[in-house]
């Protein structure tokens, strides 16, 4: 069921402009797509409304764009060079290369969907169904379970302690088979740097070799003093950026979840040492109250603790979001200590410290980091808001119950039919509107056939001039949601629809 409705809102995205395979033409390039016209309005509202959250409302946090090419020593301090490495394996018969995690992750969450399914077919069977009372007693659901947990505790353990053979034991013991050959003719898992490098410089034997960021917020980092002294900024204070990120991932799959091209937006929030802790909860608490504000239901979010910390971490947590293939990460909230100025003052030889006058000393700050997919937020977006609905009259409708400041378009604007200085007077109203909010100005096909549209691409609001507009100034204004339609005047239909889409007024 989740499968089916996935490939719907895929297939959705592209029928309606939001999302685009990379160049199709040429028979598309794995992992990458393209924004469409109405998913790059998506995207923007989404960047926009992180960035007002966090530079307008927070007084210590300014923001920055930092280079995509980075000096290539930044790489090695920060440890992506060395380190920043995924468990690959090779299948000897179909000769396709695979991550080793993922496909324990995807044999675990197989096990995982058939205790559900065992679940689901029993509550459809009795009407008094005890969740708990099942789950205990039924053999298969315990047998699976036992399994499961068996599985789990070893991958947990190997991935600790990087442990490539356990790994792929794992996988012989599991006896996972390759997705496209069938077979379990598996390689040794090794290493494999995730890092996109290219070159510097205009003649190839003289070029130096740099990368490509995996991740933006070294960025932030080599700007540390740069921010802090030229904005007189005080700890604690936060740099905020968005931008463009590329990981060179050999499973990229489950659409724009995972690609090799992707946007990260991410925030670093320097504290005195020892402050830490109570930032991190602070920042915990404040990333959920974001998310939540954008009327998602509560149960789609949980907090997941990281139970093995990266190297440079002393906490770290992952706010995962329930899509349709699984709860699955989509931000993180991570403790780094001292570790990358440290790092960089290190590899750099320049003083990277803060000069507390409170307590008349220097001192190499600690991070706190949030970091959100901007691509995953998207498509969080577009799977909560994503509905297929039966109507009254045994019509269906497909509706994006995208709230009204992160739409593409705000509003639409009809006249009813294409004569007697209707479209003129609507041309109008779409002209004056258009000035403050995206709208859309449409008089092709029926009323009932636009409005249909526009649900499927998520405007919050209709607006039809019809003849007695012509009589009183008054407009027919629909509510996307309840599809309830309300008499307005001209003037009150235009300030509703631009004070219903203001951001600002909407999260606060």
């Amino acid at each position: 069921m989740q499968e089916e409705l996935f490939k719907n809102i895929i297939s959705h995205s592209k029928e309606y402009g939001f999302i685009f395979p990379g160049s199709e033409i040429y028979d598309g390039l794995g992992a990458v797509y393209d924004y469409g016209q109405n998913g790059v309005e998506l995207k923007n509202n989404l960047r926009q409304y992180w960035w007002v959250a966090m530079t307008r409302w927070h007084e210590n946090i300014a923001g920055i764009d930092a280079a995509i090419l980075m000096h290539p020593t930044t790489w090695k301090a920060s440890g992506h060079v060395d380190a920043f490495n995924d468990p690959l394996i090779d299948n000897k018969d179909s000769k396709k290369r695979y991550r080793a995690d993922v496909l324990i992750e995807e044999f675990l969450a197989g096990i995982e969907n058939k205790i559900e399914k065992e679940i689901e077919k029993s509550q459809k069977k009795f009407e008094n169904f005890n969740r708990e009372l099942f789950v205990s007693t039924n053999k298969r659901v315990l047998e699976l379970r036992e399994k499961h947990h068996a599985f789990h505790s070893r991958f947990k353990k190997a991935m600790e302690e990087n442990n490539l053979a356990e790994l792929r034991q794992i996988i012989v013991d599991a006896e996972i088979v390759c997705p496209i050959s069938g077979s379990r003719n598996w390689t040794e898992v090794r290493q494999f740097n995730l890092m996109f490098s290219t070159r510097l410089g205009s003649v190839s034997s003289e070029a130096d070799e740099i990368y490509l960021r995996p991740e933006t917020a070294q960025g932030i980092f080599v700007n540390f003093l740069n921010v802090q002294k030229s904005g007189r900024m005080k700890v604690p204070f936060g740099i905020a950026q968005t931008g463009k990120a590329f990981r060179n991932e050999i499973v990229a799959r489950q659409f724009i979840f995972r690609m090799r091209e992707f946007e990260q937006m991410e925030m670093q929030f320097f504290v005195r040492p020892g402050t830490e802790m109570e930032w991190y909860e602070y920042w915990k608490d404040n990333r959920l109250k974001w998310h939540l504000a954008m009327g998602i239901p509560a149960d789609h979010y949980r907090f997941h603790d990281h139970t093995k910390l990266a190297h440079y971490a002393n906490a770290a947590c992952d706010i995962e979001f329930r899509f349709p293939f699984g709860f699955k990460e989509l931000e993180g909230i991570h403790s780094r200590t001292d570790f990358d100025l440290s790092q960089h003052e290190k590899y750099s030889g320049k003083k990277l410290q803060y000069f507390d006058v409170e307590l008349n000393k220097s001192y190499v700050p600690y991070v706190i980091e949030t970091s959100v997919g901007l691509d995953r937020l998207f498509l969080a977006v577009l799977s909560a808001s994503y509905k297929e609905e039966k109507l009254e009259n045994n019509e269906e409708r497909v509706v994006l119950n995208i709230p009204a400041p992160l739409a593409p378009f705000k509003a639409a604007v009809f006249p009813l039919v294409k004569k007697d200085g209707l479209p003129e007077k609507a041309e109008k109203i779409f002209k004056r509107l258009r000035k403050y909010v995206r709208c859309d100005f449409e008089e092709k096909d029926t009323v009932g056939r636009r409005y249909r549209r526009h649900d499927a691409i998520g405007t919050p609001f209709c607006i039809t001039v019809d003849y007695d507009t012509m009589k009183d100034d008054t407009v027919t204004v629909r509510f996307r949601d309840t599809m309830e339609q309300k008499r307005m005047n001209i003037d009150e239909a235009v300030n509703f629809v631009i004070r219903e889409s203001d951001l600002v007024i909407w999260y606060d």
